[in-house]
């Protein structure tokens, strides 16, 4: 398991020299071909894994008398989420064969080699991060993704994507700060980098460590009071925002307090507190602020900011003692990834099409693209949680848990009555727009919009199928 794990972190920055090097024309070739073995690989350490008994395995890497500096955790949860983040960065490149190219109404250009080698090594930085078992992993591959983050939001090179490039690189680079504290703290206090020390920490210290951590992963995943980057980073090509912002770089900070949970024994409960009034309130922020959006992807972008709320909610649930709630947690990130990636493309592709994604002007879809049309309701239908879709089995648990909880803390009450608000509010809105936008007579620039590249519609499809598998798969490898 050790090779198969450095295998697939390394393949990927391996591919990123690679683009940088062969004919131009070749890079996009270069970087399915890495990311498809990359996708592999991970598929080959979770076979091992549950080959070999299903048991969690620290393997160390690199030591210095003693001390771990850089090593693999290899449990359900880590071989879960490398799955996710990694086949969707294959699904991402393959839909860029088709995006990144004249054909594009909106950006009619060809995909430049930087493009593609940053992707690879978004790609690699992400299973580095989440097959990390020390924290100093952890924030090497939180940098990394950060400085990803700032090439890809700012590749068209306008002075607004300058600019949200730069905003996006400070704010989580500022919540690097808390990695940093945590890790001092946790070597100070226990001589090791190790993230299952944190265990064996006294309350106090362990309360500074969490609130470390959680710092961190507020300001990646885009929750108050470090959320300001998210909608600006919407000026990014469409595939970078559905990897990035929906299913890869924002839920590092939800991975990262997930993994936290599960290494640190007994949480103080002033963490679990925190924790649910900091997602309640993002929740309805995000809600709020999604209400007037007219542009589909900044609607998106605060639609995923509240539903990153969620998985904290769940998350929050699980350090207050919930079992239930951590496996809602952890399933509800593999899940959502699809769904909202599915969405953006769906996005995406009106872009590519039709030259706009501004609500206003798309109606008819499903007259127009079927394929669309239908890709739009199974995505809202997810987020929003309805059954059958993957949604419905990270929503349900959560709730469950929460109503759980509330017998030993009656203030969860409340807390979850507001959510469930929320939940159908969000569906309500959803529903709005997918009767104004996907049904009746066709816009003009649906009525013009031209056909897909056979790319796009193949991770489009692809995307459906596993917004509705996707729960019974993470449900099979939970437990």
């Amino acid at each position: 398991m050790e090779m198969i794990g450095l295998f697939t972190i390394l393949v990927p920055f391996v591919g990123a020299i690679l683009t940088l090097l062969v004919p131009r024309q070749s890079a996009k070739w270069v970087c399915q071909l890495f990311a498809a073995i990359a996708t592999l690989g991970t598929w080959a350490l979770a076979y091992k894994f549950f080959a070999e008994g299903g048991a969690s395995e620290t393997i160390s890497l690199l030591s210095i008398d003693h001390i771990q500096l850089f090593g693999l955790v290899v449990d359900k949860v880590s071989t879960l989420i490398a799955v996710v983040v990694v086949g969707l960065g294959l699904i991402v490149a393959i839909y860029s064969l088709g995006y990144m190219s004249k054909g594009n109404k909106e950006h009619p250009q060809e995909g430049e080699p930087r493009y593609y080698a940053f992707l690879l090594i978004f790609i690699g930085a992400m299973a580095g991060l989440v097959l990390s078992s020390t924290i100093l992993g952890q924030l090497l591959f939180f940098e990394i993704t950060g400085a990803c983050s700032w090439s890809l939001i700012s590749y068209y090179q306008t002075p607004v994507a300058y600019k949200s490039a730069l905003k996006a690189l400070i704010v989580t680079h500022i919540a690097s700060l808390g990695l940093f504290l945590a890790a001092a703290l946790l070597f100070v206090n226990t001589g090791t980098f190790e993230l299952t020390a944190i265990a064996s920490l006294s309350p106090a210290v362990k309360t500074m460590v969490m609130f470390g951590i959680m710092f961190a992963a507020w300001g990646k995943s885009a929750q108050l009071p470090m959320q300001m980057w998210l909608p600006d980073a919407m000026n990014a090509p469409t595939p970078v925002s559905a990897y990035l912002h929906a299913a890869s770089m924002v839920k590092v900070g939800v991975y990262i307090f997930a993994r936290a949970i599960l290494s640190g024994g007994q949480i103080p409960e002033i963490v679990g507190i925190v924790g649910v009034i900091g997602a309640i309130i993002t929740m309805f922020y995000g809600f709020v602020m999604y209400l007037p959006q007219k542009d589909m992807k900044r609607l998106l972008a605060y639609s995923t900011i509240a539903q990153l709320a969620y998985i904290f909610l769940a998350l929050s649930f699980a350090a207050l003692g919930s079992n239930l709630a951590l496996e809602s947690g952890v399933t509800y990130i593999f899940n959502h990834a699809f769904a909202k990636s599915l969405l953006f493309l769906v996005a995406g592709s009106l872009s590519y099409a039709c030259g706009t994604r501004m609500l206003p002007k798309l109606t008819g879809i499903m007259k127009g693209s079927p394929l669309l049309g239908v890709g739009f309701c199974v995505a809202v239908m997810a987020i929003a949680g309805v059954p059958p879709f993957n949604g419905f089995f990270s929503k349900f648990p959560l709730i469950e848990a929460g109503f759980q909880l509330s017998a030993q803390h009656s203030w969860l009450t409340p807390i979850i009555v507001l959510a469930l608000i929320e939940s159908v509010a969000t569906f309500g809105w959803l529903l709005y727009w997918f009767g104004k936008s996907v049904v009746g007579e066709p816009s003009e620039a649906v009525k013009e919009m031209s056909p897909l590249p056979g790319s796009m519609k193949f991770t489009l499809i692809v995307l459906i199928a596993m917004s509705v598998l996707s729960s019974v798969i993470a449900s099979a490898w939970i437990h």
